[in-house]
Parts: structure tokens; sequence; C-alpha cells
């Protein structure tokens, strides 16, 4: 199978494997092989996550905020017309709410993008993100082009892992804690 790539290769091998009767255990040694490739990438994958994370975050405060981005998303382009949104959508109060939203996603968000104070940036995160589960569960169902919980419940669980796990070997923690 040359030319193939790595994983395809592993994948047919463990199908032809598997199928003709041969011991898993001789499969798991070339999976081991593989996973000997890999395993380096794994903080790297993990920093690259969590700067996506919390880097998308930003254009979302920014639109609700300062009125960037027009046209996309919520029609709210400052703090007042999201304050009069949340109270319509019934998240009140909505003087409380505009602005912790806000914060959340112009200060957690880098913050977790950096992977500094990492655990605690998250939490905002994760609250955000759950409620907005709630919401595009009960407004959308559950796939993403009908406004569903699919993608939402994505980044939650992206920002989740991060409320679990911190911010990693290439992050500002690591490197000042």
């Amino acid at each position: 199978m040359p030319g193939l790539v790595p994983g395809i290769h592993v994948f047919l091998l463990v199908a032809k494997t598997w199928t003709a009767g041969t011991s898993p255990a001789m499969t798991c040694k070339h999976l081991v092989m593989f996973d000997s490739f890999l395993t380096p990438l794994a903080p790297v994958i993990e920093a690259l996550l969590r700067v996506m994370v919390g880097v998308a975050l930003v254009p979302h405060g920014l639109r609700v905020t300062f009125g960037f981005f027009r046209g996309t998303g919520l029609p709210a382009s400052n703090l007042k017309m999201l304050v009069a949104q949340l109270d319509r959508d019934g998240y009140r109060p909505g003087p409380l709410w505009a602005p912790l939203i806000s914060l959340t996603e112009l200060i957690a968000g880098p913050l977790l993008a950096l992977g500094l104070f990492t655990r605690a940036a998250a939490v905002p995160i994760v609250i955000f993100l759950a409620v907005s589960c709630w919401e595009r569960w009960h407004k959308g169902g559950w796939f993403w082009n009908t406004q569903g919980l699919e993608y939402t419940l994505m980044w939650t669980l992206a920002a989740a892992y991060f409320l679990a796990k911190g911010g990693g070997v290439y992050s500002l923690d690591y490197l000042l804690w």
C-alpha cells in the first residue's frame, strides 16, 4: 500500500489483519509505531485548540460591544442594544448579563488563548457556552444548520477540556507557574 497517508495505511492494516484472523497484538505493534509519530504533536495540537477556542470569542465580543462585523449574528451592535436583546429574549436582567457576556468574550477569551489563568478564564466561557447550548437546543434542535446545539456543544466541550486540564505545556500558565 505504498503512497497512502500513514493513518489510512494503519486503518487498512488493522482491517486486513482482523478480517484475516491475525492476532490483534500484531496489529497493536503497528499502531504503536504510528502513535510514536503523533504523540509529540499532542501538546502543539492542544495549544492550537486552546488558542482557537479563546480567539473565536473575540469577534463576537467586538460585534456586540463595539459594532464591528455588522450584519453577522445578533443585530446588537453595542451594549445598550445587547441589553434590549437579552431582555427581549428572556435573559433578565439584561443590564447584568450584557457586560458579563462582553467581558467573557473580550477578556476571558484572550486569556484562554494565551493560556494565562486558563482555568479561571474557562469558567465564564463554559457557563456562557452552556447557556448557549440550552438556547440552541430549544431553538433549533440538534443540527447546526437549523441553529441547533451541535456546533455550540463542540465549543463548550473544547472549553470544558481546558477548565478541567489547564493550559498545557505551551501556555503562559506553564511558563510562569
